[in-house]
Formats: C-alpha cells, structure tokens, sequence
C-alpha cells in the first residue's frame, strides 16, 4: 500500500512523506484516533444523541474506527447545474446510484441535496449515513448571483433520519452575515435534535484576487475562516486545502486596510511547504480539536494522484479526512469506486504517520 501511494506522488514523495511540522508539532495537535468521540467530543457540551449520531458516522465504511472520515459529496446537481456536473456520467441523475457509490466506495457516509437524499431515505438511511445538505448556490438567476441560500429545513434531515446536517457559509462575501446568523441557529437546532454538524467554510470575494494571484486558498484566510466556523459550533470543518498564504498582507497593500494580522502568522506559526499550510488550518479549528476535512477538488487530468496527495497533505498535517465528489462520480462506477479507496488507503496506511 505504502508503495503505491509513494509511486502516485511522484517526484513529490520525498517531501510530502517525509516532512516534519516545526512551527507548530504535532504534539501541540489534537490529532485524529479510534477514541476521538471519547477523548474530545465527551468533554464538549453535545448531548448523548450526537455523540450516538457521529459515532456512527465515525465507525462505519471502511475508515470505520480509525477517527478519519471519507465523505461521498453529491450537491453539484443545484450548485454547478445537473447537466454540468452528470453529463461525463449521467446515470447519477439517479439519486440511487449516488448513494450506492457512496456504499461501494467504502465511505463513513453521503452528503447531498434535500431531493436526493429524501428520495432514497427510507432504503437507504438505515444503511450508510446521511449528512443533509440545507443551503446551496443556484446558477440558474441570470446573471449568476453568488449567495447560499436554504433550500432545506433541519427538522427534514432528522425526520429522514440523518447523522447530520451540512452547510456553506461564504465567509467575507456581502451576504455573510446573513448566512452566519441563519447557520448558527440551524446548527443549534441540529445539535437539539441530536444531530451532528457539518460546515463549508469558503471564503468568496473578488477582492481576494490580487496582482493576478487568488487567496481564496490562502492559508491565513482560510485558517481564519475555520476558526469562526468552530466558533458556530460545526462539529467538523470542511475547507479547500491552503494551496498559497499572504492573503492578509496582499489586502493591506498600499493604501487598504483589512483585518489584523501579525508576521507571525507566516514565520512562526507556517512556513510555503504545503503541510505546514495546512497545519495552519487545523490549528485555528481550535488546534484540532474539531475535525478537519479538506476537499478533493474538481475532476480533470491525473485525478487519482491529486486525490491520494490531497489525502496525504490532509492526514500528514493533522487533519481527519477528505470530502471528495466530482472526482468520483464524474467517472465510470468502478472507476469511482477505486479512487474513494485509494483515498482510504492513505489513512488506513499505517506508514504515513502525522508530520
């Protein structure tokens, strides 16, 4: 196993299996394991329910027991359009086949829409489990507006007995606060009702692109974005894995001013490796002790390599997983099938230890 994943890294194995984290040490980290509900969540203030509802979340697919989580994501059918999204694969206009990929590849549980999921519940939920997906970005309004909005209700994810409920908030955008304040009470709702929380934590404005570079990947503003979704009460954060750092310094070029931010967010805290970047990222999930999940990005060329070191960089930092759609379901089945456990295989290796 270990050789593969060395293999599909390429030239970038040296560096990413054998980096060690000195800015911030692992042992700083509340790191991932088979006791996470027992040694983190007991202590927090979530009732039994939810820790009954993430345990199952945490114990079921093949990182079942590990304290890692592979997640099956399917809401690009209202985010980036049906036809967009199922035209390299159309038979996952069937929410069936949606979930059954999530249950051949192995995964702790299915991420999707009101309609898919609903549409299956009473078949499927009992089997694999289901994390709701309650708001969404539609690019049907001409022109495209940019604004999660709810397209769904808490109360429908518990009454179709889901684990979970999963939301986006577009931090720095000019409807933030509106959806912060609209997530903070669905997710407290969520918590009463016994069920675990879920948080995109993405970060959206055209200000963030400067001098031709874009830090909406941006370490530190990714890192901080994380730390107010803790500060919401997600359970687990999911965020794009920090492919640069600078973006506070680059917004308070000149004569702008954004934010605060000290040097030693970069030269104490970080340094460019990719690991460190995302070790920022865990560190300001309350230094770890929620869960990161990054992203497995959208579908192109070389699609297995990137997934296995995304899942690499992930785990190597501290993180607990990856959420990974398009990469999967934009392919054959058995195709799909095979990257979700090569992505597994990663946690599962017991040689790619946390740096």
């Amino acid at each position: 196993m270990y050789r593969e994943i060395e293999s599909l890294l390429g030239n970038q194995a040296e560096s990413l299996l054998n980096h060690v984290c000195a800015a911030v040490p692992k042992e700083n980290v509340h790191l991932p394991g088979p006791d996470w509900v027992d040694r983190i969540l007991l202590s927090s203030d979530r009732s039994i329910r939810v820790l009954q509802s993430l345990s199952w979340l945490f114990n079921h697919g093949r990182l079942g027991g590990t304290g890692y989580l592979s997640v099956l994501p399917v809401d690009q059918g209202v985010e980036h359009s049906g036809g967009a999204s199922f035209a390299p694969n159309p038979e996952y206009f069937d929410p069936e086949k949606i979930v059954q990929l999530a249950m051949e590849g192995g995964c702790n549980g299915v991420a999707s829409t009101l309609g898919v999921l609903s549409s299956v519940a009473r078949k499927y939920a009992h089997k694999i489990p289901f994390i709701l997906k309650i708001n969404h970005n539609e690019l049907l309004t001409y022109p495209n507006s940019y604004d999660q909005i709810l397209f769904a209700q808490v109360e429908q994810a518990y009454d179709m007995g889901a684990v979970a409920v999963g939301a986006t908030i577009y931090f720095g955008s000019p409807e933030s606060s509106r959806q912060i304040q609209e997530i903070s009470q669905a997710f407290a709702l969520a918590h009463q009702l016994g069920m675990g929380t879920v948080l995109w934590c993405y970060l959206r404005n055209n200000q963030f692109k400067k001098d031709g570079k874009d830090y909406h990947a941006s370490a530190d503003l990714t890192g901080q974005a994380n730390h107010l979704g803790v500060t919401l009460g997600a359970d687990i954060i999911k965020q794009k894995l920090p492919t640069c750092n600078g973006g506070y310094k680059a917004l308070n070029m000149g004569s702008s001013g954004y934010g605060k931010f000290d040097e030693r967010i970069y030269t104490k805290l970080c340094s460019d490796h990719p690991i460190d970047l995302a070790r920022y990222q865990v560190v300001n999930n309350y230094m770890g002790r929620v869960g990161l999940i990054n992203s497995g990005g959208p579908s192109g060329e070389n699609d297995l390599a990137q997934a296995v070191q995304t899942a690499v960089i992930n785990k190597r930092a501290g993180g607990m997983g990856l959420i990974s759609g398009r990469k999967a379901f934009q392919r054959e089945f058995a195709e799909g099938v095979k990257l979700l456990n090569a992505i597994q295989d990663v946690y599962l290796c017991k040689e790619i230890t946390v740096a």
